[in-house]
């Protein structure tokens, strides 16, 4: 991850904003920051999660031995991190962010363009922009939830668009073509359960989440949000609301060989908090998780 690709395609969309050379382009993949977490609620600092990733993938090789790819030979565009504007409202920031990457990504076509966007967080509220949009654009989605949590109030702490509602809000947009798949989850509340487990969105041991992954239509279009505290504490401390019993790196990497074969469509990482691992040891984990996204997602993109 070092920087930003160059191509001589016409792009579908130039604007202006963090960089000066900034455009959207068809057949490409976007990266861009939304460094929020204002309705963060137990530890903060997700909103330098972003730039922390970008500044220790300086340091990280661009190959990946288990894909036996390299970013160096794919091409992918930075486009900066959105703006959250001035002032103390929090819910007024992620609204202007969320409003700007509407009007980056809104009417470019993004499936018939086949861009690809890579969303980088942030608390998980930031990923509704993004999934929205997509569930707008491909009626036949599916949606891979890769967390800790469910995910699934209906607002928290007075707010409605919380990281800690961000699938209720996602569900708000969902058409009968479209799929949740869940994975990761060890921790929520009785209703969230049982919602799960009623509309088996829950898959429970890495073997059955696998197995769905597997069965899903080589050209079935998916979108992948997954919140860093998916992984175990033990391999990534660094984010906000950690719980035990999370995945390692070795069974992401499954899942990451099994969308090479997939559609993969765009994707967001969140909740890196860079100040709570003081080692810097989680924003290199973040990095590399990264990095196999954006191989892939320059490899397949959208059909």
């Amino acid at each position: 991850m070092t920087g930003l690709s160059v191509t001589t395609d016409t792009p579908v969309r130039e604007f202006f904003g963090a960089r000066t050379d900034q455009a959207v382009f068809k057949d490409s993949t976007h990266m861009i920051g939304f460094g929020f977490d204002g309705t963060a609620c137990f530890r903060k600092g997700t909103r330098n999660g972003p730039d922390a990733l970008r500044a220790v993938s300086e340091d990280i090789e661009s190959y990946s031995p288990y894909l036996d790819a390299d970013l160096h030979d794919r091409t992918f565009f930075d486009l900066g991190n959105l703006s959250c504007g001035e002032g103390d409202d929090v819910e007024v920031q992620w609204q202007h962010a969320s409003d700007q990457f509407d009007s980056i990504f809104g009417d470019v076509g993004i499936a018939k363009n086949r861009v690809r966007i890579l969303t980088l967080g942030g608390e998980h509220s930031i990923s509704y922009a993004a999934v929205r949009n997509y569930l707008a654009e491909y009626p036949d989605l599916v949606l891979l939830h890769l967390d800790a949590h469910a995910d699934l109030r209906d607002g928290f702490m007075g707010y409605h668009h919380s990281h800690a509602s961000i699938i209720r809000r996602c569900l708000d947009h969902f058409g009968e073509g479209h799929q949740l798949i869940q994975y990761g989850i060890r921790s929520g509340t009785r209703d969230e359960y049982k919602f799960m487990k009623e509309q088996g969105t829950l898959r429970t041991s890495r073997q059955a989440f696998l197995e769905s992954v597997a069965a899903i239509p080589a050209d079935r279009p998916i979108y992948m949000t997954l919140d860093l505290d998916y992984f175990d504490p033990a391999y990534l401390p660094g984010t906000g609301t950690p719980e035990p019993g999370g995945e390692d790196f070795h069974s992401y990497i499954s899942l990451m060989k099994l969308l090479r074969q997939k559609n993969l469509v765009g994707a967001d990482v969140v909740e890196l908090s860079p100040e709570i691992d003081p080692t810097g040891n989680s924003d290199v984990f973040a990095a590399k998780v990264v990095r196999e996204l954006l191989i892939i997602l320059n490899e397949k993109g959208a059909s």
